[in-house]
């Protein structure tokens, strides 16, 4: 069974500027990717999927590989992770790589851990897609709603259900996926219907999209690390 981490990490990014290899915490986002992979020691092959030089050479830095550059047809804003992903195995395929199963892992996970990686990937047996997600602090179901500064309950008959008496609900926290080859094609998506979840630490999970929250995450960084 071989094993492909993709890190795709296409450059263009609009709200932080090349927020995939800017400095965090001494340095390039991408680097905690690449480290987190290739500690874990469960990949045949971790590659980054970029379209960008700048990003590419950082990537070979920290001992990623990138045999090809993504195409304009991939990095566009409109293509899909999918699109992206199917790239990269039609391209080493050419060259007489095949794997059986994929990790797709996002650019901007500092927080992420080899053993993490390396606990979700046992989840696989059995199951065609492993997806990180983390519990809601609270039941969805008490969910509100306004109306101008009404306060609406979306769900008014919910709001008197006991939290231990509501099943946990849980959501995506969009860090990595594994996904079987076979069922990517089949289903033209990272998450089948066999899909199994593994439950992360909240520490982990950090949504990066804006400065604040690149400025968040440095706070919340140091004080995990002592820094």
């Amino acid at each position: 069974m071989k094993t492909i981490a993709i890190i795709t990490a296409r450059g263009g990014s609009k709200r932080i500027p090349k927020k995939n290899i800017k400095e965090f915490m001494g340095k390039p986002m991408l680097a905690y990717a690449i480290e987190a992979a290739l500690q874990s020691d469960i990949f045949d092959e971790v590659m980054v999927s970029t379209d960008d030089k700048e990003i590419a050479d950082i990537a070979l830095k920290y001992g990623a590989k990138v045999p090809f550059m993504r195409s304009e047809r991939t990095a566009c804003d409109s293509a899909t992770t999918f699109d992206a992903l199917d790239e990269v195995v039609t391209e080493y395929k050419k060259s007489g790589k095949e794997f059986d199963t994929l990790c797709c892992i996002y650019p901007c996970v500092p927080f992420l851990k080899a053993e993490t990686l390396k606990k979700a990937y046992e989840k696989m047996a059995g199951h065609d897609a492993v997806m990180p997600v983390c519990k809601y602090p609270v039941p969805i179901e008490w969910a509100m709603k306004m109306t101008g500064d009404l306060l609406i309950p979306n769900d008014r008959e919910a709001q008197n259900i006991r939290s231990q008496d509501i099943m946990p609900k849980y959501f995506d926290v969009g860090m990595f996926y594994f996904c079987k080859v076979k069922s990517l094609y089949e289903h033209n998506s990272l998450t089948p219907d066999n899909l199994a979840g593994y439950v992360m630490d909240e520490t982990e999970c950090q949504d990066i999209d804006t400065l604040d929250d690149w400025a968040l995450a440095e706070m919340k960084y140091k004080v995990l690390h002592d820094a």
